[in-house]
């Protein structure tokens, strides 16, 4: 079994910035792609950022410029350094990677959720 600890969430400033860290654990053989999604209320659960196990990095238009995902293979962690933050990126952070476990089993695996509140 894989598993994905978030941390680093909290209130933060309009303007202001947080980075999320997300440490994989357990049975795991390999991760290949990692990556980080918010849901707000009432909205869809939506992609924010990814990155694969050779750094190629994607992002959601509306964070382009003011997020960077980043990753440390050696520690099976991804971060999301989010600069300029807005009202708007208020929402839960869910951590994400597809990993495969010690018989080679891939599958994806997700975090618990960390609550990002950007308010003055």
């Amino acid at each position: 079994q894989v598993q994905l600890v978030e941390s680093g969430g909290g209130l933060v400033q309009p303007g202001g910035s947080l980075r999320l860290s997300c440490a994989a654990s357990g049975s795991i053989s390999r991760i290949k792609a990692m990556g980080w999604f918010r849901q707000a209320p009432g909205k869809q659960r939506v992609l924010v950022a990814s990155i694969t196990s050779g750094g190629s990095t994607n992002y959601a238009d509306s964070v382009k410029g003011r997020f960077t995902i980043s990753r440390d293979n050696a520690q099976n962690t991804v971060y999301l350094q989010m600069n300029s933050l807005k009202p708007e990126d208020t929402a839960v952070y869910f951590c994400n990677a597809d990993a495969a476990d010690l018989i080679g089993t891939m599958r994806g695996y997700w975090g618990q959720g960390t609550q990002v509140t950007v308010s003055s």
